[in-house]
């Protein structure tokens, strides 16, 4: 029996075509000790059911996490998910985000205790989102930039990330400027770090609360690693109806308290404490 030793968090919100995509790149990878956890904010019987067909065609297993669309709660259901991961380390990323074949095989190389990974993504245009199909994805057309470009994809600096070998990928990751926040869309830690912080913020909506669970985690005392370059994503396109103002700047002030006050716990995460909370 196959051991498992790695869980992918998947966030997905109503975009079964998307995620659809995201878990064939799942079921290309090199690495194949891994389950995946779906953390859904309450999508449609849409993405149900693409799931149930899905369990029966890809190697790993599919654990889906739900609960009642009530609005833009990400942070809930991710921390419904990282309590059903059943591995000690966790991958994070999103159902608009297909991986790269060695995406897996890149974060457990790099895992290390005290520290967590951060990587990044590409972000593709709305038409060639569209385009990839199932046979792109295993034939990994679409991380390839002669086919991309073919496609309409413009020249940019930001094409190294799919074009750099593990040489050169490790220079660009020592010499970004990003720093190396914890990314919703691309990173990963252990499970008991993440537990010790508490999880997400569940008062924090759209915009930056995996940045300030990263945060907490650096407060904390863990380092973190720089991996852009090495995890490769690419991500699809689609419309951010969630984005408001309000949230953010409610974020803003959370993350603000975290980092003057150094907090390493949430009151308002996976454990939930009255008096904590009064």
């Amino acid at each position: 029996m196959k051991t498992i030793d790695t869980s992918v968090i998947i966030s997905t919100y109503n975009s079964p075509a998307w995620l659809e995509k995201v878990l064939y790149g799942y079921d290309n990878q090199t690495y194949r000790n891994f389950e995946v956890v779906i953390a859904d904010d309450g999508s449609r019987k849409e993405t149900s059911d693409l799931i149930v067909r899905l369990r029966d065609e890809v190697f790993y297993t599919i654990t889906h996490v739900w609960h009642e669309d009530k609005g833009f709660q990400k942070s809930q259901i991710l921390n419904r998910a990282i309590q059903a991961c059943v591995s000690a380390y966790i991958i994070m990323s999103d159902g608009d985000c297909i991986p790269r074949k060695d995406f897996v095989e890149q974060h457990v190389k790099y895992r290390e205790e005290g520290y967590f990974l951060s990587g990044g993504y590409f972000m593709l245009p709305m038409d060639i989102s569209e385009t990839i199909s199932k046979e792109d994805i295993y034939n990994e057309r679409c991380f390839d930039l002669k086919w991309l470009k073919s496609h309409g994809l413009k020249s940019s600096f930001k094409n190294n990330k799919l074009s750099a070998g593990s040489v050169v990928a490790g220079l660009l990751n020592a010499v970004t400027p990003t720093n190396a926040s914890w990314n919703g869309h691309n990173a990963s830690g252990w499970k008991d770090d993440i537990m010790a912080v508490n999880g997400f913020d569940e008062r924090m909506q759209y915009g930056g609360q995996d940045r300030e669970l990263g945060e907490r985690l650096f407060n904390s005392g863990l380092n973190s690693k720089q991996i852009r370059y090495n995890a490769v994503v690419i991500h699809l396109d689609h419309p951010r109806g969630y984005k408001n103002q309000e949230s953010i700047d409610k974020n803003r002030a959370i993350r603000n308290t975290t980092r003057d006050e150094q907090r390493t716990w949430t009151p308002y995460g996976i454990v939930k404490s009255e008096q904590d909370i009064s």
